[in-house]
């Protein structure tokens, strides 16, 4: 029956959300869906799959600036590096959910003057999230880990929660997309994916990996999650550079 009622629960999220759990490995799926149910108080898993729609309290967990250090790292090594080459950035955030990451990029560049000069994609598969993303009106614990010059600066307090800068919500170009089913772009100089891979089978892994380092430009970068260290990065044709950064290897390296 614990089967059973798991089976129809993945069945479901794939009708509603085109979401195909069966790919994404079973027992830590299974585990980390289990551990979220029986947190909310619900028995079975086809009482969870009522509260999710009832509060549309999809697996989204997204913050701003999640792990911090990790920001930090990109604003103060990377970012500036990118910039002195010149050219127009492009950036991708993959798999962004409700738009925490795409628009902590925004910031960043903003606040070094180059959101002018970057272009910032950021897709999803869930076309729910994504508006919510487009809205740009967040609660208070999401922006915990806001620097305080941050916050000052681009959000503003409003019935629902914070609402992000509408210049920033301008700024960013947001798209449904399949990672394991739609084309990807190319030539970005940035991909941010992260706290995604986890979920994935390693054939899966496998072969996002691949089209990811092929979407970067040469010398581009991959920016990962803190559970998702590339252990043999060579094999995409990417190097580590610093903890959760990967960089596309120059065609001649």
């Amino acid at each position: 029956m614990e089967d059973a009622d798991f089976a129809r629960f993945i069945e479901r999220v794939k009708q509603k959300t085109n979401i195909d759990l069966s790919l994404y490995k079973e027992t830590q799926m299974k585990r980390r869906l289990t551990t979220l149910r029986t947190k909310h108080g619900f028995g079975t898993f086809a009482e969870y799959w009522e509260a999710l729609l009832r509060e549309e309290r999809l697996i989204n967990v997204s913050e701003f600036w999640r792990n911090a250090n990790r920001w930090a790292a990109l604003e103060e090594r990377f970012l500036p590096e990118m910039l002195r080459e010149g050219h127009r950035l492009r950036i991708w955030s993959a798999a962004c959910s409700t738009g925490e990451e795409p628009y902590t990029i925004a910031m960043i560049l903003d606040r070094h003057g180059a959101l002018a000069r970057a272009d910032i994609l950021a897709t999803d598969i869930d076309a729910n999230v994504l508006e919510k993303a487009k809205a740009g009106i967040y609660h208070e614990r999401s922006l915990k880990e806001v620097p305080p010059a941050y916050r000052g600066a681009y959000f503003t307090a409003s019935e629902d929660g914070w609402k992000v800068s509408d210049r920033l919500i301008r700024a960013v170009r947001f798209r449904r997309h399949n990672l394991l089913h739609d084309p990807f772009d190319s030539d970005f100089d940035l991909i941010i994916c992260r706290n995604v891979m986890i979920y994935f089978t390693e054939e899966a892994k496998n072969e996002l990996y691949h089209k990811f380092a092929k979407a970067l430009r040469p010398g581009g970068l991959l920016f990962v999650g803190s559970t998702e260290q590339i252990f043999t990065p060579s094999r995409y044709g990417l190097e580590s550079t610093e903890t959760f950064f990967y960089r596309r290897k120059q065609e001649n390296a």
